[in-house]
């Protein structure tokens, strides 16, 4: 009993500091050039968490850059916008934020 101890204190460390890093991951991320005034946003159905000056959104059945011109008409213009880990090139991303606010 005791030696399980330090694993179960290990286990729920663990458990706590995942839902701190989970908050903005996820297939898109994009980086406002300001930072929003709210935490979270709705574009089309999906659901974007925005902390420390980057929002992150699951996978969506829309084309990858009709997420990012969604997301840019609501936060305004994109630094930068990357689907799973590959950022727009410059062309794309100027292309998303002709429709920003």
């Amino acid at each position: 009993m005791t030696r399980l101890f330090p694993i179960a204190t290990l286990a729920a460390s663990l458990i706590a500091v995942v839902p701190a890093v989970a908050q903005t991951a996820g297939y898109y991320a994009a980086t406002p050039a300001t930072a929003p005034t709210k935490n979270t946003l709705i574009t089309s159905g999906t659901l974007w968490k925005c902390a420390d000056g980057v929002c992150g959104a699951a996978k969506s059945t829309q084309r990858d850059v009709i997420m990012c011109q969604m997301v840019a008409q609501r936060v305004g213009k994109l630094n930068a916008f990357s689907v799973a880990g590959a950022a727009f090139d410059e062309a794309t991303l100027a292309k998303c934020n002709t429709v920003a606010r």
